[in-house]
């Protein structure tokens, strides 16, 4: 079983542990802001095969790497205006960005999944102070077995990959809960690539421009997060319900008020007071109670699709969809 240190209690420590693992090419369970990661030296590919054998995870869907700070980000890859202005009002947080891999970077192709381009995030707080004393990028995906759940506190990383890795930094819930928004710029324009943890209207602001949206899940993996279904718990998922029936549980957002909502298996509410970022910070988590509740479907009732809402809807959608 993995080894636990609460960062608040020892952050020396881990550390220090932490480093010693990363440098055996080991993965680690790591706190961000967003969600748990499961971090590797990004530089190594038998490190990063470690992280694909440990969540299951297709070879063709890249990882994000995070970096300390913008200044290590420019030794790796190369920032158009747009690009950098994001990365200067948004890092550290919860924003990854697309940019084209420098060909003397030493990312291995592993992690960019052979792509020309790298998707890059400054995490904020004990995230960017572990991959400063590092000295290198690591590649973090969600740290979850690859499309189910994603992981918002240690307890869920032991639950799922506690047998399969060595440690899980303690830091409790995470403060987003939702992954990372992702971006790319292309020929002057910007995409969205993932809706996440920063609100589309704020990376409008800055950019100065409006984000182009594809719509529906692309057949090109550009970036993590863009297969058709993911973000999965063991039971079926039903959107913007508006009855529940007796074997369903009912995850509600607001005052929504659902016929039968007396006759659910469990009844948990992402946000009574209707606050999006309330919602976003329990989603997984209540994704992860609805589903060992035993129900065979969790019925959402329906959220806004505006500011997190967006992200959120995401990742129910993709929930949702059906599973190979």
């Amino acid at each position: 079983m993995a080894r636990h240190i609460d960062i608040l209690k020892s952050p020396d420590a881990a550390i220090k542990e932490a480093c010693a693992v990363l440098a055996q090419g080991f993965p680690i369970g790591m706190p961000t802001e967003t969600v748990y990661g499961l971090a590797a030296d990004a530089t190594n590919p038998v490190a990063i095969t470690h992280i694909y054998e440990t969540k299951g995870r297709p070879r063709f869907n890249p990882l994000i790497c995070h970096m300390a700070d913008l200044a290590m980000a420019e030794q790796h890859a190369e920032f158009d205006p747009i690009s950098r202005r994001l990365a200067e009002a948004f890092w550290p947080g919860p924003l990854t960005i697309i940019v084209p891999l420098k060909p003397d970077s030493n990312i291995h192709s592993l992690a960019t999944a052979g792509l020309d381009t790298v998707g890059i995030r400054v995490p904020k707080g004990f995230a960017g102070n572990l991959i400063q004393a590092f000295g290198r990028p690591l590649a973090a995906p969600s740290a979850n077995t690859s499309g189910q759940i994603s992981a918002t506190s240690a307890a869920h990383v032991d639950e799922d990959l506690g047998e399969k890795i060595e440690l899980i930094l303690d830091a409790g819930a995470s403060a987003v809960g939702v992954e990372s928004t992702i971006v790319k710029v292309e020929d002057g324009k910007l995409r969205l690539l993932r809706p996440g943890g920063l609100a589309a209207s704020e990376i409008e602001r800055v950019a100065g421009q409006r984000l182009l949206r594809s719509g529906k899940a692309s057949a090109a993996i550009e970036a993590p997060g863009m297969l058709a279904s993911h973000y999965a718990p063991g039971a079926a998922v039903r959107l913007a319900a508006t009855a529940v029936e007796p074997d369903e549980a009912l995850i509600l957002f607001g005052a929504a008020e659902i016929k039968g909502a007396n006759r659910a298996k469990t009844v948990l509410n992402l946000s009574p007071r209707g606050d999006l970022a309330e919602a976003a910070a329990n989603l997984f988590d209540y994704m992860k109670k609805a589903d060992a509740s035993g129900a065979e479907t969790i019925a959402f009732s329906p959220i806004p699709n505006e500011g997190l809402g967006e992200a959120i809807n995401d990742r129910l959608s993709r929930a949702a969809a059906p599973r190979e």
